[in-house]
């Protein structure tokens, strides 16, 4: 699948993955400072999210592909790969089966562990906006605000929505196929093979994404690994602690 992304900057090539109902411009001011820094930076729309087509195969297998993919189409090698959440999985994925494309990989608060369906509440919440009646941001708003409580969370979640047509809004996250598969966003990463390559971990102190208690599944597939605890940060650590996360990458990959 070809996908949406963006280009910034030049130099060492860095690839960065969003997370579940993220889009690529969520990273646009931290992929511009790394571009700034000797990196061509590239932010990625993943499958069924943001600008990217939308596709009734939506797995950890079929998204590290979609990765491929863009790489070869823009003849990309020694890439530094770089994923938060769902999209450290998808990173994780691709390092295990195509490291000979990698010089680093960061992944950003997840584990590769079994995660439990945890979003519930924010599906049901998406699936409660009919945008057949629903006209206005305000209104969207109003109706997420019901059952999700945390004012960054739906902040997140708004700026995903768009004018379909002139008169009608929607998401730009497949919502039908993220409901039926969400399960796969848990799945653990099954490797046949370790990776080799140096590998960074970064995690939210206040985060329960990866526990000390992980770090040994860790270690059995990524032995060449690192682990960073930015300070004061929950899981949204590139948004909560900008000037640390951008310190503690640019550290690892120069």
């Amino acid at each position: 699948m070809k996908l949406f992304y963006r280009k910034f900057g030049q130099g060492q090539p860095l690839i960065i993955l969003h997370g579940l109902f993220g889009q690529c411009d969520n990273w646009n001011t931290l992929a511009k400072q790394f571009a700034e820094n000797g990196f061509e930076v590239y932010i990625v729309d993943l499958r069924n999210h943001g600008l990217s087509p939308h596709s009734d195969v939506w797995n950890y297998q079929v998204m590290s592909d979609d990765i491929l993919e863009l790489m070869q189409d823009n003849q990309l090698q020694n890439v530094i790969l770089l994923g938060h959440s769902m999209g450290g999985k998808v990173a994780m994925e691709f390092a295990v089966n195509q490291s000979k494309y990698l010089k680093k990989l960061i992944v950003v608060d997840i584990a590769p562990k079994q995660y439990p369906v945890h979003h519930q509440i924010i599906i049901e919440a998406l699936q409660a906006v009919d945008f057949s009646v629903v006209k206005t941001r305000k209104e969207v708003e109003e109706i997420l605000s019901k059952s999700i409580f945390d004012l960054g969370t739906k902040q997140f979640l708004l700026k995903n929505i768009y004018w379909k047509t002139e008169t009608e809004l929607a998401w730009r996250f497949n919502l039908k196929v993220i409901a039926e598969q969400i399960e796969n966003v848990g799945k653990e990463l099954t490797a046949d093979t370790i990776c080799t390559i140096s590998t960074l971990f970064i995690r939210g102190e206040k985060s329960n994404y990866i526990l000390d208690d992980d770090l040994n599944s860790i270690q059995d597939i990524f032995p060449h690994y690192q682990l960073a605890t930015i300070t004061g940060a929950g899981h949204w650590v590139h948004a909560e602690k900008p000037k640390a996360f951008f310190e503690c990458v640019m550290k690892f990959a120069q």
